[in-house]
């Protein structure tokens, strides 16, 4: 295989790795230099400030994931409609430079006649699936925008977004829970996270459960420093009750203090899970580029 640059062009980071031809990643770079922080046209040098001798190795190739290609990033990679597996989405790169500087797609998926959208989490999906060696599943990526994404035949069939991390920071800082909150949110504390899954389970409404962090404290049943994990349990276990689980398997992606707190939650509903990190974003980026030279 060429060399490859997978580059991991984010909201307010950007990430690069070079890759092997086994897949192998030999050295990564990280920059604060995310999409919103470079001006329009300084893209391409931006890129080359980050891993510009990289870029010049003979016949190297260049996947960008991420914001970079949607419309406030380097240009608009178009999305590609599910379903779709590796072909799919290797046909549909948007070519910054012909057969070099590629933009993945993303995916999108209609439900209830309402479009929803990955940018970036389809190529971690990739990944995980030729890591795992894996044509079907369910894959969750957490996040502010946390991803449920279902694959079978080896192509994405479907998916949902859920703002978990954004209701959590909303209510957190921002609704009459603050009050009782502690400054910082301190260590996971496990038992008070998992009273949050199981109370979301069982009012079966967030706007209704979401008031418990507040009488837990009011009433001096829960001490200050255990509410965040406990408002934390209560949204992750909405989520988890909303998705009807009932004993699935999932594979978890992503940094692994969301992942941790996925799993144990997952764990405590009697559902399996297998954990990923990084190591799916890189992987990704190879799987489509080996996909792209079999073409």
């Amino acid at each position: 295989m060429r060399p490859l640059v997978a580059v991991d062009w984010g909201t307010s980071s950007l990430r690069v790795a070079r890759v092997g031809s086994d897949g192998t990643v030999l050295e990564e770079r990280t920059s604060d230099r995310g999409i919103l922080s470079v001006p329009a046209g300084s893209f391409p040098e931006t890129l080359r400030e980050t891993c510009g001798d990289w870029l010049n190795q003979p016949d190297v190739l260049c996947l960008v994931s991420g914001m970079a290609g949607s419309r406030q990033g380097w240009q608009e990679a178009p999305y590609c409609t599910c379903p779709a597996g590796f072909a799919d989405v290797a046909h549909a790169l948007a070519w910054i430079e012909p057969g070099r500087i590629a933009l993945v797609p993303g995916l999108c998926f209609e439900f209830l006649d309402t479009p929803d959208a990955l940018r970036g989490e389809e190529v971690q999906v990739f990944g995980a699936m030729d890591l795992l060696h894996l044509d079907d599943g369910v894959f969750v990526l957490p996040g502010t925008h946390c991803k449920w994404v279902r694959v079978a035949e080896a192509r994405v069939q479907s998916f949902a977004t859920f703002m978990s991390g954004e209701f959590y920071s909303l209510l957190r800082q921002q609704s009459i829970l603050a009050r009782t909150m502690p400054d910082e949110d301190g260590p996971l504390e496990e038992a008070a996270f998992l009273r949050g899954v199981h109370h979301a389970q069982q009012a079966r409404s967030l706007l209704h459960s979401a008031f418990s962090a507040r009488t837990l404290a009011l009433f001096d049943i829960l001490p200050t420093q255990a509410l965040p994990s406990y408002l934390s349990g209560l949204v992750i276990g909405e989520e988890l009750r909303a998705r009807a689980l009932h004993g699935l398997e999932v594979v978890l992606i992503g940094a692994p203090a969301l992942t941790e707190r996925y799993a144990l939650a997952l764990h405590t509903l009697g559902c399996a899970s297998h954990r990923l990190g990084s190591e799916a974003t890189w992987r990704g980026h190879w799987a489509l580029a080996r996909t792209l030279q079999k073409a």
